[in-house]
């Protein structure tokens, strides 16, 4: 017969099910209600109700949706403040006001997954590489068909990469 599941059967249930929601580590649970963190760990994973679950999620999506709506309406300010000063002939403040908008562009970009922020790191001329190649290469000297498959190897990864 299987074991009742500890958490399901706790006193403070809902509040363990919120924490739980919300994030906080198993650990920390487990020490404040006195559970085993794998008691927690299997309740989270299949007893947690779908519908808790699902409306956590709902609030997150709303949270995202609010701050997308407040940096929007941050822009839209910067805009006519921005419309203003020029009509105004204010160039410094005009200035200002470009500044803003662009901070607030970047942020919505950034927001919307819509901005580039990645890194590309060219790792065939770093001078670790081209040091590991070459002791590489040097090791095989000894064994020609071996450095030769290598070298041909080397050369059709580095290919690619530069390829992409």
């Amino acid at each position: 017969m299987p074991r009742k599941c500890t958490v399901c059967e706790h006193e403070k249930v809902e509040e363990i099910n919120r924490l739980l929601l919300e994030g906080v580590s198993l650990r920390n649970i487990a020490k404040q209600y006195s559970v085993s963190a794998a008691s927690l760990h299997r309740h989270k994973k299949d007893h947690l109700p779908a519908k808790l679950v699902k409306a956590q999620e709902a609030r997150e999506i709303a949270k995202a949706d609010s701050l997308l709506d407040q940096v929007t309406e941050l822009r839209d300010k910067a805009l006519s403040i921005l419309a203003k000063a020029e009509q105004a002939g204010d160039l410094r403040t005009a200035l200002q006001g470009v500044r803003e908008a662009k901070g607030c562009l970047e942020l919505l970009a950034r927001l919307q997954g819509e901005l580039q922020e990645r890194t590309t790191v060219n790792v065939l001329v770093n001078p670790q590489w081209i040091t590991l190649r070459t002791v590489i290469l040097e090791a095989l000297d000894r064994y020609p068909e071996a450095r030769q498959a290598v070298a041909r190897a080397l050369r059709e990864v580095e290919g690619n990469v530069v390829g992409q």
